[in-house]
């Protein structure tokens, strides 16, 4: 299944609080609730929030349930990237 990182820019998202934080994680589910019931494959793993931008990393039939997503829940892909692989310490290892 495509991994995809999406960038999104949203200001001052460092600093809000648990309360939104826990809105906008509600928004998304229930977006991908949707999506999912009306047989798409879409997937949200974690996301990382910074001061300007969340990170967030999804699985995806494909580049159109990720736009699908941000259009629907309110919250921007301002870059959505294919991941080609994933590394870690392990990778290290023979």
């Amino acid at each position: 299944m495509p991994r995809f990182v999406i960038e999104r820019e949203i200001p001052e998202i460092g600093s809000a609080d648990r309360d939104a934080l826990r809105g906008a994680s509600q928004k998304s589910n229930s977006v991908l609730a949707n999506m999912t019931a009306q047989g798409k494959f879409i997937q949200w793993e974690h996301s990382y929030v910074t001061a300007d931008k969340i990170f967030c990393v999804y699985l995806a039939d494909s580049e159109n349930e990720i736009q699908q997503h941000a259009t629907e829940s309110g919250f921007p892909a301002t870059k959505i990237t294919l991941v080609a692989n994933v590394i870690d310490p392990v990778s290290a290892e023979a």
